[in-house]
């Protein structure tokens, strides 16, 4: 991976740039690819974009796409595609491959047949960091049913409790290392590529019920997030397909291969109800394929399968011309705007001004605001 990325990086030097976000429990870099025709800089106007595969080491199919999106990026731009160029000109993209570096290595060394449905999944220490995550949602559901929000609690933004930052909670230096990248970066909209199912989730994945394992929890962006589920899964070509198998017993070809994610099962302290709650950057997540380990041979045609899906995704963050999907809102005219013309520094200069009260917002923004 290492190698594969720094020979991008010497193909195409003036459009990326490879950095470390951290290490593992173990002591291996968290490498992410930046691709922008200002590699290393935050331009006003230009939204920043990222995906994120292997946050469980054992589900792979994540991380060799965006080793091949690396190279595709860089040698369609280098021919001149138009539509590679104006990607790469307009939004400022980072491509994580492995979030959990240390798991990865458990399952290689198993391999495609061997290392199973759970070896490598967890990180060294046995954590799942798609549960790792401060848990943001109970507080604001608390604030919600005591009317604090959201003048007295915030509905957005919402801060980490201080229990979390404790030098003996149990966080893993992956995911400090992720929350320490989002803080970092005005991230307005991400993808977390996983394996083991064909479908795409939206949050909240965490039930508002608490004791139930599953329960339809939509965000106040509802209709964003399942415009964006649908277009990864609509471009997909294997969720598709009409002439796909099931992966397991849920039919996900019924809602048209998307699912709220609490009401597929409850996910406490995911990544993608903390990017929502603690940075306001919309997150989905993608199950790329009924294997979690899928032979090399397979590549080539799971590459296909997502090439499309993966482009398109990436273009949401600025396409003022998607058509509507059946049933679901079309995506608001440069929501990105504001998020990516203002400072990085700031809280408030991140994300879509109809999130922000102070700057009134209409029937996108959350509740009303």
């Amino acid at each position: 991976m290492r190698k594969l990325m720094k020979r991008v990086n010497d193909e195409c030097p003036n459009i990326t740039r490879v950095y470390s976000i951290g290490k593992s429990y173990l002591g291996l870099k968290m490498y992410v690819m930046e691709i922008s025709d200002n590699p290393g800089q935050h331009e006003v106007g230009e939204p920043e974009f990222r995906y994120v595969a292997g946050m469980h080491g054992n589900e792979v199919l994540g991380r060799e796409l965006l080793l091949n999106l690396m190279e595709y990026l860089c040698r369609e731009f280098r021919r001149g595609n138009p539509r590679v160029v104006r990607l790469v000109t307009d939004t400022r993209i980072h491509l994580l491959p492995s979030m959990n570096p240390d798991g990865y290595e458990t399952a290689y060394k198993l391999g495609s047949e061997l290392s199973g449905w759970a070896m490598g999944r967890w990180t060294y220490e046995g954590i799942d960091l798609n549960h790792n995550f401060a848990d943001l949602n109970t507080a604001l559901w608390d604030a919600e049913d005591n009317d604090l929000v959201p003048h007295e609690f915030p509905n957005h933004y919402i801060p980490i409790p201080e229990y979390y930052t404790f030098a003996n909670a149990t966080v893993a230096p992956e995911t400090r290392a992720v929350i320490d990248w989002m803080q970092r970066y005005p991230f307005v909209l991400s993808a977390n590529l996983h394996g083991g199912e064909l479908v795409v989730t939206y949050p909240f994945d965490m039930t508002r019920t608490y004791w139930k394992a599953q329960e339809l929890t939509p965000t106040a962006d509802d209709g964003v997030f399942r415009w964006l589920a649908t277009v990864y899964a609509t471009s997909n070509l294997a969720m598709a397909s009409e002439e796909r198998r099931l992966c397991h017993y849920d039919d996900f070809m019924r809602s048209g291969n998307i699912i709220n994610g609490a009401n597929w099962h409850t996910v406490p302290g995911s990544m993608n109800d903390f990017s929502y709650l603690h940075t306001n950057c919309f997150e989905i997540t993608v199950e790329l394929s009924c294997d979690k380990f899928p032979h090399a041979s397979e590549l080539p045609a799971e590459w296909e399968n997502n090439r499309e899906s993966l482009l398109l995704y990436m273009e949401q963050v600025r396409d003022q011309e998607a058509p509507p999907a059946p049933g679901v809102p079309p995506t608001p005219r440069g929501w990105w705007w504001d998020a990516a013309r203002r400072s990085p520094k700031a809280p408030e200069a991140l994300h879509p001004p109809s999130l922000l009260p102070q700057w009134g917002g209409g029937g996108w923004g959350r509740r009303g605001l």
